[in-house]
């Protein structure tokens, strides 16, 4: 859970939600919900997502349900802090693709007072924390992790399987690209993968070594 409203409030600071998980687990659509419900509340917000997510739209952030607000591309985190003066809210979505700094913005905006919002993959298709994710998740007051739900065994679902045949960290893409797996779904996937990279040879292709005497 998060708090709207501090309980001290001769302390002016402000604090750092996190929202994380797998693709198709609804991070966009949570964050979008709560920059809404800030914005109804007539509170200053700024949005700002990575410049190179233009999957639906170069200044929309848009849910896989075709929710949508508008927001600012910026190419780099250091970008954010002189976009978002004098906001009461700053949402942030696809954090996983900003440099490390986004850790220290989203910290120096937090100590001037602003409620950060953050969103993003908590892991890489490899199963492996994602870019400045783990350090977010522990400097902040709040983290929510929100579940897709397996695609091949309808269990809740944490790992973004890989399904196009690229080893780029960095891969933009949607359900062609991409599905979510439960943890047994996501190993035997990534067994199989394996299995097909091992050369197995022909028995009867190999030249048996010479003995030596």
């Amino acid at each position: 859970m998060f708090l709207e409203n501090t309980v001290n409030h001769k302390e002016q600071f402000g604090w750092i939600e996190v929202i994380c998980g797998s693709m198709f687990s609804g991070k966009t659509e949570e964050l979008i919900r709560r920059l809404k419900r800030a914005k109804f509340a007539k509170q200053k917000v700024e949005i700002f997502k990575p410049a190179i997510d233009v999957r639906y739209d170069e200044d929309l952030v848009i849910s896989h349900d075709a929710n949508e607000i508008r927001s600012t591309p910026v190419p780099a985190a250091a970008n954010i802090p002189i976009l978002a003066d004098a906001c009461d809210v700053v949402g942030i979505d696809e954090a996983q693709f900003f440099d490390n700094e986004i850790v220290k913005v989203c910290n120096d905006l937090a100590n001037r007072g602003v409620r950060v919002i953050v969103a993003g993959l908590d892991m890489d298709f490899k199963g492996n924390p994602f870019g400045p994710m783990p350090a977010l998740m522990a400097t902040a007051e709040y983290v929510t992790k929100v579940h897709a739900v397996c695609t091949r065994t309808g269990n809740l679902a944490q790992f973004s399987y890989r399904k196009a045949a690229s080893d780029d960290l960095v891969l933009l893409g949607e359900t062609e690209e991409y599905e979510p797996l439960s943890r047994g779904a996501y190993y035997k996937a990534m067994l199989r993968e394996r299995l097909k990279q091992i050369d197995v040879q022909d028995p009867k292709t190999i030249k048996p070594s010479p003995n030596k005497e």
